[in-house]
């Protein structure tokens, strides 16, 4: 299913390039044509996921664009220095997985663990102060998603 996302959200990007795509449903016509079969709010994600805006086309219209790359990987830095200076630790038990942070940096903390976009996460719940729950999907253990933060945060220590 990774191997399929990942492939999809680099049709994504390759289509955007290609053409002036001026709305959803016509970037899901040009992914149909490419084999992929999507939902609209699927695609919706992926849109935002890859922060894809929408341009002035010079005339009267709007058409996709990608953020530049340098633009994408400051984004990804700043989300992982907000996490860096706002975690403790991370523990986790079955499928959710628990995150101390310092006082007043869980909204911070949860918010970079979602624009980190990780397929082992199903979504974040911030705490009022100091900790975020992580819903893991089904399958993934706190060990799988504790690697996969150092491989998205090589700096993170146990």
């Amino acid at each position: 299913m990774m191997k399929e996302r990942l492939a999809r959200l680099k049709a994504v990007r390759k289509l955007i390039k290609t053409y002036r795509i001026e709305s959803q449903e016509a970037l899901l016509g040009h992914l149909e044509k490419e084999g992929f079969t999507v939902t609209q709010a699927t695609l919706s994600r992926d849109l935002k996921l890859l922060k894809v805006g929408k341009i002035s086309d010079g005339h009267n219209g709007y058409v996709y664009s990608l953020p530049g790359e340098d633009e994408r990987q400051e984004t990804e830095r700043t989300y992982i220095n907000d996490f860096l200076r706002g975690y403790i630790s991370i523990d986790w038990s079955g499928n959710m997985a628990v995150i101390k942070t310092y006082s007043g940096h869980s909204d911070v903390v949860a918010l970079a663990v979602d624009n980190l976009a990780l397929d082992e996460v199903m979504g974040t719940l911030s705490g009022r102060d100091n900790t975020v729950f992580v819903a893991l999907r089904e399958g993934v253990s706190g060990e799988d998603f504790l690697a996969r933060m150092k491989e998205s945060i090589p700096e993170l220590e146990d």
